[in-house]
């Protein structure tokens, strides 16, 4: 493995692509939207709607709060998980700084 040089690179770029990598997956993303839609905390019913095994369901879960996207509580025998509202917000305004709108005045290829 060679090294990935990531201090090459501005604070804002390694974040961005830190949060791409941890949502490169559609299963990630259909549980960001559900956990954004259902605008609470989700306990145990994510397996059943995404339709995958509670392992591979639990792994992604790991990778998105391993990156703070969502945060999680013990309820009893659960985990509960919800959108981390505080990196939402930072992630939204470093997306949204990174995809600012081209000026289609330019003369490109």
């Amino acid at each position: 493995m060679g090294i990935t040089k990531t201090e090459l690179f501005t604070k804002q770029q390694n974040d961005i692509a830190a949060m791409g990598k941890a949502i490169a997956h559609p299963a990630r993303i259909a549980i960001l939207q559900y956990l954004v839609k259902k605008n609470a905390c989700v306990c145990g019913d994510l397996v059943d709607e995404l339709g995958l095994a509670q392992a591979t369901t639990s792994q992604h879960l790991k990778e998105l709060k391993t990156a703070g996207i969502i945060q999680g509580s013990i309820e009893g025998a659960s985990v509960c998980y919800c959108i981390n509202p505080r990196v939402w917000k930072q992630y939204k305004e470093l997306f949204n700084a990174f995809f600012k709108d081209v000026d289609p005045q330019g003369n490109c290829c």
